[in-house]
């Protein structure tokens, strides 16, 4: 299948990606998380029109393999590797078509603190398509995910003092609008922010930073 690419699934939604596949994903994805010891993971979702319909399967999916999900919210993917770190997870998955156009969406997958890739995503491929899922019943919670990145960077970097510098930042309509205009205010800069507001169309230009 096109979809599973090196680094993680991919493809244009309605096509390569549909609901159907994304509950299988989730199913294949609790089976192998559960063979490494997971029982908790973390996801979140960009701001891609797409990604709320993929996410409920997706939910489905993985609640049924036997494995509770922390819903992040909406988030930009560094926010998702952040959850790893700082949530009691054993995994995470993050709903997002990167830098591809509109029509794209797709899944990077993490077990433990680690992005799988290679023979580990043909490997959940297998897993998806031979169909011998595990099961169970998980369950589903939600921990919004922004406030906490936030207080950390403020924390970080609680002794810089930025307020000498104007930043001119481009959000490009992705989920970094809902971050980094506020990140980098909190430090004290002056900034002027581009394509700030989240819209999953992209509207301004391609989502490519």
């Amino acid at each position: 299948m096109a979809l599973f690419r090196e680094y993680d699934l991919r493809g244009i939604v309605g096509e390569e990606l549909t609901e159907a596949i994304a509950e299988q994903v989730g199913r294949a994805y609790a089976t192998m998380a559960r063979e490494q010891g997971a029982s908790r993971i973390s996801l979140g979702r960009d701001g891609r029109l797409s990604s709320p319909a993929l996410q409920q399967a997706l939910i489905k999916g993985l609640l049924a393999g036997g494995l509770d999900v922390v819903d992040l919210g909406l988030c930009a993917s560094p926010l998702l590797y952040f959850s790893l770190f700082t949530l009691p997870v054993q995994g995470g998955i993050m709903i997002t078509g990167s830098h591809n156009a509109a029509e794209y969406n797709g899944f990077k997958i993490c077990i433990g603190k680690e992005a799988i890739h290679g023979e580990e995503i043909q490997h959940l491929r297998r897993v998806m398509e031979a169909g011998r899922f595990a099961t169970g019943s998980g369950q589903l919670s939600s921990h919004p995910i922004i406030p906490d990145y936030l207080q950390h960077l403020k924390g970080s970097f609680a002794d810089v003092r930025a307020d000498h510098l104007h930043v001119v930042i481009d959000c490009g309509n992705g989920a970094a609008s809902l971050v980094a205009k506020q990140a980098l205010e909190q430090m004290g800069c002056r900034v002027t922010g581009l394509y700030d507001e989240l819209d999953g169309r992209f509207p301004n230009h391609h989502p490519d930073p």
